[in-house]
């Protein structure tokens, strides 16, 4: 078995360790190599979180939320990182609801696009399952115009200027 298809088993049992029991997360493999290890999965949150704002500014919420995550060729090495994205389109094109978030963004071509540019994101792939969870219940989130920079800068504003005020994000 070659290295990457060691650290490729690491991820897929750590995952099936961490979300085993758990309902409100679920993760199914999407893609595997030639030799049967995962490449790609896709994580379903079953929870409650923001999905977009109302013409008032209020948030929009949904309950379901699928993230994928690419896992590219040259993977574990360091210029490969995990690509994490949540879907925002089905497969028939229809949009899904995805995360209002300040580290998520929310429009444009890289919509989907989770940022888990800090220092303790570079561990397993359960461990960034798990972060994301915390992104979503906003647990975590930075939403300040400085280091490390919020991924989309119009949500970080709304949560500085009528989220926190509102207590919209206590949920």
């Amino acid at each position: 078995m070659t290295g990457r298809d060691r650290r490729l088993l690491f991820e897929r049992d750590a995952l099936r360790r961490s979300l085993g029991a758990r309902t409100d997360i679920v993760c199914r493999e999407e893609r595997l190599n030639e030799t049967g290890m995962p490449t790609a999965y896709v994580v379903e949150y079953r929870l409650k979180s923001i999905c977009g704002i109302h013409e008032d500014h209020s948030p929009v919420f949904a309950d379901r939320f699928l993230l994928r995550i690419e896992l590219p060729e040259g993977y574990p090495d360091i210029d490969c990182p995990p690509v994490f994205r949540f879907l925002t389109r089905d497969e028939n094109g229809e949009p899904l609801p995805h995360p209002w978030h300040p580290n998520i963004r929310y429009s444009g071509d890289f919509a989907g696009r989770v940022c888990l540019n800090a220092p303790d994101s570079h561990g397993s792939l359960a461990a960034a399952v798990q972060k994301v969870e915390s992104y979503l219940r906003y647990e975590r989130y930075h939403a300040l115009n400085e280091a490390p920079y919020p991924e989309d800068q119009m949500v970080a504003a709304w949560v500085i200027r009528e989220a926190e005020p509102n207590d919209w994000i206590v949920f």
